[in-house]
């Protein structure tokens, strides 16, 4: 297949997985994954990107903070579930981005990270592992940063990123390229 055959193929199939098979990823795709975010543009060559693998303990501290945010939301049991729900996601990730002296160069930086979110984002598509990338209520938790050993006005938040195997595969359809793209003379 031409290489742009492939690298097309990869690009749309590539998903969001939100379930996944139990068994665990070997740490040398993870590894060769962030070997590949790392390749991608960024300007002035800052390599803003932070990639933090997260072991069984600090996943389990943050399902937990989870928890028990939810709970307080939506009680104990809404909380349990949430708590059953996380300890099965095999792989975790966090992705922070360095914050620049220069202002200016802020969203550049964080540009930057999603650029790198996707080579690592295909990488693993192409090794068919899926992943999942959050924002979610429980990583704006200071207590989050906490756990992490992050210092928050050093490093900004890019994503919680869960991988593994997918169990299920969404398929799902985008709108034509007619309806988002517009010429101006």
């Amino acid at each position: 297949m031409p290489k742009a055959s492939l690298i097309r193929e990869l690009v749309c199939s590539r998903r969001t997985i939100h379930d996944f098979k139990p068994e665990a990823v070997p740490e040398d795709l993870i590894l060769q994954a962030i070997e590949l975010a790392r390749w991608a543009p960024n300007h002035r060559l800052t390599e803003p990107w932070r990639f933090y693998l997260l072991g069984p303990e600090t996943a389990e501290a943050i399902a937990r903070l989870n928890a028990e945010r939810v709970a307080e939301r939506r009680g104990a049991q809404a909380g349990d579930a949430k708590l059953r729900r996380w300890r099965q996601i095999p792989g975790w990730l966090v992705l922070t981005c360095l914050t620049p002296p220069d202002p200016d160069q802020e969203r550049e930086d964080y540009a930057a990270c999603c650029c790198a979110v996707q080579n690592f984002c295909l990488f693993l598509w192409s090794h068919g592992i899926g992943v999942k990338w959050t924002t979610g209520d429980v990583t704006r938790e200071p207590r989050f940063f906490k756990l992490l050993n992050i210092d928050p006005s050093e490093e900004s938040l890019v994503g919680l990123f869960w991988y593994g195997y997918p169990a299920v595969v969404p398929q799902i359809k985008r709108r034509p390229v007619s309806e988002i793209t517009c010429w101006r003379p």
